[in-house]
């Protein structure tokens, strides 16, 4: 028997975020930690008309890929994923962490091959219908601070999943937001200011993107590409970050015309390096985005949810999102989250925007 609240988070995922249509060919790639919400999606895929394709994935699945792989496959073109990325007409992912430090101390160098290898199979997906989500798991509540039960409650909160139509919530989000978007993509210069920081770009000519839930679920946020060789300055992220399995914590970072010049970390210096060596593209940055979620109020150490808190805003160095008119190219994208919610705010062309946690503009 299926849970009443996986049948309410599959029809959303299905139904809100990728608006299946009958006759469709749909990936499910779904942790096995998970499973729950295998049957849920294959079931509301198949009530939709569309033919789901379901793959699971255990939780060991890098690390064993990391300890016995070998130079002839990490210098091979990933042709069987390509193919089914290319055929399907949407994706969905849904990940639920066991250990987010499975992957600490692992081999930064080949992990940055193994996401060069990738990288055509994510720009396929990227211009595919798609979506990406968390399961609540006790790994990642007892990693939050909260117990199972607490965690469960603030996951499907985010995603408005106790109303009566979480659908209609996030459209009423996405009008809100739609508001925001259209101050911002009046604006030239974006200057945030806060402990540790300032830092000026250029958003001028691009696009803002309402992420209301259609591709992040939960969402709650606008974004943008800033101008690949504008920013300037400095900036500190108080917020941890998971990336691959491992802690970075502390990191600032220094621009000079669009370019990292000097990068730090307090913990996970060596990945930080790593990640800014996988290409030309990663010292670049590739999103500006800004928080907006009013049921997510604290971090988790999860990126999918920390950079939806609302007065928070968040830098991804590495790939552009081609819709909002970025042009930046590289096999990583790494979101980062700067606090600005006690101290800091953002001004559009001199006038304040966002102001210690606060939207005032």
């Amino acid at each position: 028997m299926i849970h009443p609240i996986h049948e309410k988070y599959a029809a959303l995922l299905v139904e809100y975020c990728l608006g299946v249509k009958a006759g469709e060919n749909i990936l499910l790639d779904v942790a096995t930690e998970a499973l729950p919400m295998a049957r849920a999606l294959n079931r509301a895929v198949l009530a939709a008309g569309a033919e789901p394709h379901l793959r699971l994935t255990y939780p060991q699945q890098t690390a064993d890929l990391l300890e016995l792989v070998g130079e002839e496959l990490l210098g091979s073109e990933p042709k069987v994923q390509l193919a089914e990325m290319s055929t399907v007409d949407a994706y969905a992912r849904v990940g639920a962490p066991d250990n987010s430090r499975a992957l600490q101390g692992a081999d930064a160098a080949k992990l940055s091959r193994l996401s060069r290898r990738m990288q055509e199979v994510t720009r396929t997906r990227m211009g595919k219908r798609w979506v990406v989500t968390l399961f609540p798991t006790p790994a990642s509540a007892q990693e939050s601070g909260m117990s199972t039960a607490e965690y469960e409650r603030f996951v499907y909160g985010s995603m408005f999943l106790y109303d009566d139509d979480p659908a209609a919530r996030w459209r009423e989000l996405g009008a809100r937001q739609q508001r925001w978007v259209e101050r911002l993509e009046r604006a030239d210069v974006v200057r945030i200011e806060g402990p540790g920081t300032d830092l000026t770009m250029s958003v001028k000519g691009r696009r803002w993107a309402n992420s209301d839930g259609k591709r992040n679920m939960p969402s709650g946020e606008v974004f943008t590409g800033p101008l690949e060789d504008s920013a300037n300055g400095t900036i500190s992220f108080a917020i941890p970050s998971n990336v691959d399995g491992a802690l970075v914590e502390g990191v600032r970072l220094r621009f000079e015309a669009g370019r990292v010049v000097e990068a730090s970390a307090d913990r996970g210096q060596e990945l930080l390096d790593e990640k800014l060596a996988t290409d030309a593209g990663a010292r670049y940055l590739g999103e500006l985005g800004i928080g907006t979620n009013p049921h997510i109020t604290v971090p988790t150490l999860k990126t999918l949810y920390d950079e939806k808190i609302l007065g928070t805003i968040h830098l991804a160095l590495g790939r552009s999102y081609p819709e909002t008119g970025g042009t930046n190219e590289s096999a990583i994208h790494w979101d980062l989250v700067c606090d600005l919610r006690s101290e800091g705010r953002v001004l559009l062309d001199g006038e304040p925007f966002l102001e210690n946690g606060e939207l005032v503009g």
